[in-house]
């Protein structure tokens, strides 16, 4: 096994240091290299995790040049990511970016021009597609245990804003560009389209601040969503819980609900935090003998940010950088995200729906 050099780019973001015991987990990698502008910040995170760091930089330029880097992992303040982005790829390093890469659809697709005019991996942190009840729904839909697609519905409520600090620039949207759709629900978009493989064509949606924080991000919203095939689609996000506590690690801070539901059957999940069971109702005939089945599944446990699943979603980034296969989610995944999002807020801004091309 070749030994990789990585860097992480922003040590202050909220998944920073998740992503440095991704990097600390994976024996692929020997060495990492920090940079961020604030040294203090990049001096805290040695001493709280320093395994396999050998360098810091505050200088971006003198991390870049460095020809030993193999790949980035970048976690940026969302209006400074493109910028940082389009300058690792231009130094020739291979970019794992953070969700949603840009504030816009048009931030991230000029990311993505400049990774394919550079010929290089560009992937983006969606990394629930690996995770083993979304793998197993993918499977089911593939192998059509529900038949033709209907509908689909997903609800994902989480902590309110007086638990996430409101002066943080997630809620600011000269920063963050979005709030609740753009920081989580660009997550479940994503799973929507991963699982069924069918493209949303038209958004009609309502966003509101209700929170009644200093903010002026959504803070709950409301889709409806029209994919290729005719199906219909429903999208709730909030941040709503008021007893559930705080962190942005806080595994019991998330309600959400998944449902599929086909002319053949249905499955779904409800979960606090990332799913961990499957319920299946179909008439395939290779269900015939147990048509209602529940899955319960004990994910393997590591600190690297998703758990085994993640590091094996970084894992396949590396393999797609070295020239073997795709990466699990690309920056075209990211700018279908990214346009969705942006049908939301400009349906909810003109009272339409809005057509996607």
């Amino acid at each position: 096994m070749t030994k990789l050099h990585a860097a992480l780019l922003g040590i202050t973001h909220p998944h920073s240091l998740a992503h440095m015991r991704t990097l600390q987990a994976l024996p692929e990698i020997a060495s990492i290299s920090l940079w961020d502008e604030d040294q203090e910040a990049l001096d805290a995170a040695v001493q709280a995790q320093g395994a396999k760091v050998v360098a810091t930089h505050t200088d971006l330029a003198e991390l870049l040049a460095n020809p030993d880097i193999f790949f980035v992992i970048a976690a940026i303040r969302n209006d400074l990511g493109p910028e940082i982005f389009i300058r690792a790829l231009e130094a020739g390093k291979h970019l794992m970016a953070e969700k949603p890469i840009g504030r816009t659809a048009g931030d991230t697709q000029r990311v993505i021009d400049i990774a394919n005019a550079q010929g290089l991996q560009l992937g983006v942190c969606y990394q629930n597609r690996n995770n083993p009840v979304v793998q197993e729904a993918r499977r089911l839909v593939q192998q059509g245990a529900i038949g033709e697609l209907m509908s689909v519905e997903f609800r994902l409520l989480t902590t309110q804003v007086q638990f996430r600090n409101p002066q943080h620039w997630l809620f600011d949207h000269a920063k963050s560009g979005g709030g609740i759709l753009s920081w989580l629900g660009c997550h479940y978009i994503d799973l929507m389209h991963y699982i069924s493989g069918d493209e949303v064509i038209s958004v009609a949606a309502e966003v509101a601040t209700r929170s009644g924080e200093a903010i002026d991000v959504e803070d709950v919203a409301m889709l409806s969503l029209r994919f290729r095939s005719g199906a219909v689609g429903s999208f709730h996000a909030g941040y709503t819980l008021a007893l559930s506590g705080s962190g942005y690690h806080n595994k019991s801070g998330y309600d959400t609900y998944a449902g599929f539901n086909g002319r053949g059957g249905r499955f779904y999940w409800s979960a606090p935090g990332a799913p961990t069971s499957l319920s299946l109702e179909s008439t395939h005939p290779a269900h015939s003998s147990a048509p209602w089945r529940s899955s319960d599944y004990t994910l393997a446990t590591s600190p690297a940010y998703g758990g085994v699943a993640g590091e094996a979603f970084i894992r396949r980034f590396i393999e797609a950088a070295q020239g073997d296969g795709e990466p699990m989610a690309t920056g075209a995944d990211a700018l279908r995200i990214a346009r969705i999002v942006d049908a939301a807020y400009e349906s909810s801004r003109t009272g339409r729906r809005i057509e996607l091309t």
